[in-house]
């Protein structure tokens, strides 16, 4: 147990040493950033797919998920201590009108660990929310108008208890605590009548530290339906929350070193947000609902839908306005399964890896210049058993698309990789005396 804890140890902070960039998308201008999945790597190379729940995986995106069955390779006494860890590598090929790109982020995708307590299931751990990093130039006849960056994102610290009602019906809740902050500046260029770049610029900045709570609540159903088929369902739902904002901002005047583009400020104001009473503002964060339901064998194969609501119309902060952006409901369909050949096969090793694969189709909520953001993405990944317990090492990998280039958008063509490591232990055995 102490090498395992170790092990993760030092995965957490060999991937908190990257430069924790979260994303390079420049859809992260809008609202409080990109929404990163919450979920394992298990449930991003099944398109998403979050419904299946066993005793050896951590389910992060439902709570009743917390509690699962006792193996019966441990005389149906107990079940293990789950831990996992994961980081991903993103690569984006941006293309718009004017031309394209490549950018890439590499982050930090959780850190979780769930106890079972008899019939009390316990879980908690810190995954990204949000996350903000983009580098947009606005330009007329390959002469720039505006530069705006922007970093940051939210972060979720979650604990969360799951209670096993019957054999087959299981509740839980997750009580979350969002933390973290969102900076962003914006640059506009002048020039003077031969259109060469004036000497002083102007710049604004913003910074806005968020936190607060919010709620999910999730159901589980497990029944066998045959000799060999079982049916598995979920069901999950967060209300609406709020996020409690303290913003700055200032104003600039700037000179730009036109080789290198560093930027040194000449001089410096803060605004006056109190007097406006944008000082501390209130985000409201849209609730959400998921339901979802599979059939397969089990230790063999599974085969399941989900699909997922989410009120983004509800979305709002007071310190931000775009004039050609709104929010609309936001919606995703998941489809996917996994296969594994031979759960108990000790001769032969790739008969013992779990192989999945999903898809999904997701309306993201978000309508720039009345044009809809959509996303498509296809995922397949593989569980390598590792040691001699249930320990595994998941490696996933999707790719697919968001947005378009009509109406001046950007298309975004992604590729992910994902790494986790899930590792399992019994910690609590009962004692036997002759």
């Amino acid at each position: 147990m102490i090498r395992k804890l170790v092990i993760v140890l030092i995965a957490f902070f060999a991937l908190q040493s990257y430069g924790q960039e979260g994303t390079a998308s420049p859809y992260s201008f809008y609202g409080i950033g990109s929404l990163k999945f919450k979920g394992t790597v298990e449930n991003r190379s099944m398109g998403g797919l979050s419904i299946y729940t066993d005793s050896i995986h951590v389910n992060l995106r439902n709570p009743a998920a917390y509690v699962s069955p006792n193996l019966s390779i441990w005389n149906d006494e107990n079940r293990p201590v789950k831990f996992s860890v994961a980081a991903s590598n993103s690569s984006l090929k941006l293309k718009a009108q004017s031309g394209d790109s490549k950018v890439s982020a590499t982050t930090f995708d959780y850190l979780a660990l769930s106890i079972p307590v008899g019939k009390f299931g316990f879980g908690f751990g810190l995954v990204p929310y949000t996350s903000v990093g983009y580098k947009l130039e606005d330009s007329d006849n390959n002469v720039i108008q505006n530069r705006y960056r922007g970093e940051g994102g939210v972060n979720r610290a979650f604990f969360g208890l799951g209670y096993q009602i019957t054999k087959k019906l299981s509740f839980g809740v997750d009580l979350n605590y969002n933390f973290g902050n969102i900076q962003n500046s914006a640059i506009e260029f002048v020039y003077d009548e031969d259109g060469n770049l004036v000497q002083y610029q102007s710049r604004e900045s913003n910074r806005s530290d968020l936190s607060g709570l919010n709620f999910n609540l999730g159901l589980t159903y497990k029944s066998m339906i045959s000799d060999k088929l079982e049916l598995q369902a979920g069901l999950t739902y967060s209300p609406t929350s709020d996020l409690s904002s303290k913003n700055e901002r200032s104003f600039a005047t700037i000179l730009i070193n036109q080789t290198t583009g560093q930027e040194f400020v000449v001089n410096e104001f803060d605004a006056d947000l109190e007097a406006d009473g944008l000082a501390e503002t209130d985000l409201t964060l849209p609730s959400r609902f998921s339901f979802g339901a599979g059939i397969g064998a089990p230790k063999k194969w599974f085969l399941g839908a989900e699909y997922t609501l989410q009120n983004t119309s509800d979305f709002s902060n007071p310190i931000v306005s775009i004039e050609n952006a709104n929010f609309v409901n936001a919606s995703n369909i998941s489809i996917g399964g996994f296969f594994v050949p031979d759960y108990s096969s000790f001769s032969n090793y790739w008969k013992r890896v779990t192989y999945r694969a999903g898809f999904h189709f997701e309306n993201t909520g978000l309508e720039i210049n009345n044009q809809a953001v959509n996303e498509f993405g296809m995922s397949f990944g593989v569980g390598l058993p590792v040691g001699n317990t249930f320990s595994n090492a998941n490696i996933g990998f999707e790719f697919g698309r968001r947005g378009t280039t009509d109406q001046n958008l950007i298309q975004e063509n992604f590729f992910n990789f994902t790494l986790s490591l899930s590792l399992n232990d019994r910690w609590f055995q009962k004692l036997k005396y002759n």
